[in-house]
């Protein structure tokens, strides 16, 4: 099951169909999950799954708790490999850790807690990255923190430190790290920007705030998303494509469009937060 550019001709469910509509051959997915499984030893977390995202697009993967997004979002990212199947990364196969590449492709991981380093200033953990490895000065990389955090709605903070912050300020300058740029480093392709469960406990006014972020930050970066959420406005602001994960398989993929109006089992269930329908806790 794989999830299509937006376009006239794909608005339907990837399900409705016996088989999915392909792609254009020219149109090589940003990232690409084939027969993928994962398991926990005897514990199958992920069985051959499909799924493609392609340049530019934002799919919003949805599933209650257990059903594997997670796995989703740190396979993608390179912190652990399949049991089998393949993932591709701008085509290229993805075999190795993203630790053990030499050449890793451009993932940018937005934790569901925002994973600031408590000893170090914003400026420091917004620019951690290029102070490490750029060949920027100080006061380029400072100029560049200050654009990110411009970006984010908030300048002024640089020397503040994490603790001094709310909530849902930290979520905004994990944001900011995730859209700083080093001019120095080879060009690579559109880089892949995941978000996990990036509105979750924040209040309503603040999930509008960071569901903007995650729209900006994808056009502002020039990037492919994926974002795992079970948080409804996040899935109506943030989606072209939305996909639900149960037990371990895709059950339904098709535009937030289609989203809103499926009577797909697993689509109703989630939408209406039914006790009765083919998602059930798990039994002991």
């Amino acid at each position: 099951m794989g999830v299509r550019p937006p376009g006239p001709v794909h608005r339907r469910s990837l399900l409705s169909s016996p088989s999915p509509l392909p792609a254009s051959p020219a149109t090589v997915p940003a990232a690409q999950m084939e027969k993928l499984t994962m398991r926990w030893g005897a514990n199958l977390v992920l069985d051959a799954i499909d799924l493609s995202l392609y340049p530019g697009e934002r799919l919003v993967v949805v599933g209650p708790s257990g059903s594997g997004k997670s796995t989703v979002l740190r396979l993608l990212a390179g912190l652990q490999l399949p049991t089998s199947g393949v993932l591709r990364i701008h085509g290229e196969p993805q075999t190795y850790l993203r630790l053990d590449q030499r050449h890793p492709p451009d993932v940018r991981l937005v934790f569901q807690n925002p994973a600031l380093l408590a000893s170090l200033t914003v400026r420091e953990n917004v620019g951690f990255l290029l102070y490490r490895f750029s060949r920027l000065s100080e006061g380029e990389i400072a100029e560049r923190v200050d654009q990110a955090l411009q970006a984010v709605g908030l300048a002024g903070i640089e020397e503040r430190m994490p603790g001094e912050l709310s909530g849902g300020m930290q979520k905004r300058v994990s944001f900011a790290r995730a859209l700083i740029e080093d001019p120095t480093a080879p060009k690579a392709r559109t880089p892949l920007l995941l978000f996990d469960e990036p509105t979750a406990g924040l209040d309503p006014v603040a999930c509008t705030r960071i569901e903007d972020l995650i729209v900006r930050s994808s056009e502002l970066a020039h990037a492919s998303s994926l974002v795992v959420s079970h948080v409804m406005s996040t899935i109506e602001r943030c989606a072209e494509r939305v996909a639900l994960l149960y037990d371990g398989r895709f059950r339904w993929a098709g535009t937030v469009e289609d989203f809103r109006v499926t009577t797909n089992p697993y689509v109703l269930q989630f939408r209406t937060g039914s006790l009765h329908g083919p998602m059930q806790p798990a039994e002991n």
